[in-house]
């Protein structure tokens, strides 16, 4: 049996899991880079039977899925990926398994980004260490509105965080109720009165067909000058157009980005030249504990597979 690993960026699956449990005879490839376009891709993996693959790192639409003749089974990191077809896989018998996840690592991550342009640790850091001292303002968390767009479980993480700090909390989605708000100690409001009133804007919906483009035009253009918006979901639930033009003429005081429209961030993407922005590289599930987790699941999947009695499987719909 043939085994890859594909999109190990920071070279670690090897040392997370016990591969040498894998049926005897077996033969284990690890890719650490992106593996190109989709002809690249179906080279270099058509001769694998089992691939493990990183959230959303490589696709897997159907076109590649009918290119890989050998492949028995599709072990993805987490509980869903949108960037399987997952009915391609269905449709040539092939299961898909998924892993388990430990905390809440995202929400952390989205303190981080607040927290830098809040304070302008990256800017003040950088100017440090050009011999200045103290080129700005930075601004109290603390009596202001942290607005979230979603509170599930990562909101309502990110919300009782803001609580912490002492700011006021509202939250909007397209099911949101007033009950499920107070629960956790939130205002809920209209959509566009939270982007209005908030003094930090942050994202937490899944991304379908129906939250797509969720912020837009409207959205953005009712935000306070002094406000900033922060994204650690998924690029598609923002309008990249309308955040850019915003950021780029002051329309809004800065964004903290984890996610992109592609990924890994092409060198001439524009969000490397936009003024007022934290860019982290797709680091909300990124963490050590995170990765254990996946690499053992995946390697259990592949067992249990083997074994008749495949666990953890995703189907379309």
């Amino acid at each position: 049996m043939r085994v890859a690993i594909l999109d190990d960026y920071q070279g670690v699956a090897r040392d997370l899991a016990d591969w040498s449990q894998l049926p005897a005879g077996s033969d284990l490839t690890v890719f650490d880079r992106p593996l190109g376009d989709e002809t690249a891709a179906a080279a270099a993996l058509e001769p694998f039977d089992v691939l493990v693959i990183m959230r959303e790192r490589t696709a897997f639409p159907a076109s590649l899925v009918d290119r890989l003749p050998n492949l028995k089974l599709l072990v993805t990191t987490g509980a869903r990926n949108n960037a399987v077809d997952l009915a391609a896989c269905a449709a040539r018998g092939i299961p898909v398994c998924g892993t388990r996840m430990v905390g809440t690592p995202t929400a952390e991550l989205t303190w981080g980004l607040i927290l830098a342009l809040a304070k302008r640790i990256p800017a003040e850091e950088r100017a440090l260490r050009e011999g200045h001292w103290q080129t700005g303002l930075t601004g109290d968390l603390a009596g202001k509105r942290l607005g979230l767009v979603g509170l599930g479980k990562l909101g309502t993480r990110v919300a009782q965080v803001g609580q912490a700090f002492g700011m006021e909390v509202a939250a909007w989605s397209p099911n949101l109720t007033d009950e499920r708000a107070a629960a956790a100690g939130v205002t809920r409001v209209e959509k566009r009165d939270l982007f209005a009133a908030s003094d930090v804007v942050s994202i937490h919906l899944v991304l379908s067909g129906r939250t797509r483009g969720v912020v837009g035009l409207a959205e953005i253009s009712a935000m306070k000058p002094t406000a900033f918006l922060v994204n650690t979901s998924r690029a598609g639930l923002v309008d990249e157009a309308v955040l850019a033009h915003a950021l780029r003429h002051g329309h809004i005081a800065g964004a903290g980005i984890d996610v992109f429209p592609i990924e890994p961030l092409p060198k001439d993407s524009l969000w490397l030249d936009l003024p007022n922005t934290v860019l982290t590289p797709h680091l909300g599930y990124v963490t050590r504990e995170n990765y254990a987790v996946f690499y053992r699941d995946a390697l259990e999947d592949i067992l249990a597979w083997t074994a008749g009695s495949p666990v953890r499987l995703l189907s379309p719909g």
